[in-house]
């Protein structure tokens, strides 16, 4: 493959010092032919002053309304000039090679839709091998609506090798070509935050397309490795979108079994739940979003 244009997008909010930890991490990869997008999701300060400066080969788009996670990414369309583009959270960093391994895959598979870097969590300093966050996603279950993250804080071995098929990309670094994404449209902006890429992935695989993870891509994640409790913008948006995925995706049957799972046992359980642990701000939203049947 010659080395195709590869447009990457990050959206921004509040947070300069990853936004510009990351820009610099893409500085660093040894392929040259790429552009960078920036969409600052209406932050506080508006610091195109700092990127601009900084960062004179990043094209800078400011909306003045948070437009959520694909809101934010769809912002950019319009601006990339890409063959590919590559959707990476601020609050990562590219290894280099990586952008270069991911383009190996579409050269390798041609139906592959989307292709995910193993993503691992960022080291904390002490030499030690890598925490693995996202080697591939299991399928939605029909029943429960869940699914699992493969190699989710295993140590990495170097068990993960190969570019496999998986069900969905993780939106935290995903690459597509611009021609798949032409074809079947961006993400959608009704989920707001959650679940998008999940259902970017079942529409783009439905459509004949793979999705498939690059271990030899390497990402690294700042997101934390210990659990802690949602907030009630989280609980609400994951709880309601869940639900959409499945009245999208699903049959009239599935949607049955799984509504009478949803009442009889989701809904009870992570009541409980909430009222043991008092968190009655997460039990409001939770509830909010469990009710919340209406598709935008």
């Amino acid at each position: 493959m010659s080395e195709p244009k590869v447009t990457l997008i990050t959206v921004h909010f509040n947070q300069p010092d990853l936004t510009c930890a990351l820009l610099e991490s893409i500085r660093r990869q040894d392929y040259r032919n790429v552009e960078v997008i920036v969409v600052d999701n209406a932050s506080e300060i508006n610091d195109e002053h700092l990127f601009r400066e900084c960062f004179p080969e990043v094209v800078f788009v400011r909306s003045e309304r948070n437009l959520g996670f694909a809101g934010g990414n769809n912002l950019a369309l319009p601006h990339a000039t890409g063959a590919f583009l590559f959707f990476i959270n601020n609050d990562a960093e590219l290894t280099n090679g990586a952008i270069r391994q991911l383009l190996d895959v579409f050269e390798q598979y041609p139906k592959a839709g989307i292709v995910s870097p193993l993503i691992c969590y960022m080291p904390d300093g002490s030499g030690g091998p890598d925490t693995i966050q996202y080697a591939g996603m299991t399928p939605i279950h029909p029943l429960t609506g869940r699914n699992s993250i493969v190699g989710n804080k295993e140590t990495d071995q170097g068990q993960y090798t190969e570019p496999v098929i998986t069900a969905y990309a993780h939106g935290a670094a995903m690459m597509a070509p611009r021609r798949v994404i032409d074809h079947m449209g961006p993400m959608r902006e009704d989920f707001f935050l959650y679940y998008e890429e999940l259902d970017w992935s079942e529409r783009i695989r439905r459509a004949g397309y793979e999705i498939r993870v690059q271990p030899l891509a390497r990402v690294y994640h700042k997101e934390s490795m210990t659990v802690e409790k949602m907030g009630a913008l989280k609980t609400y948006y994951m709880t309601r979108n869940r639900m959409w995925f499945m009245q999208r995706h699903f049959s009239a049957a599935q949607k049955a079994v799984f509504q009478v799972f949803w009442w009889l046992v989701t809904v009870p359980k992570n009541t409980v739940s909430y009222v043991i642990r008092g968190e009655w701000d997460n039990l409001r939203a939770f509830l909010r979003g469990a009710m919340n049947k209406s598709m935008g």
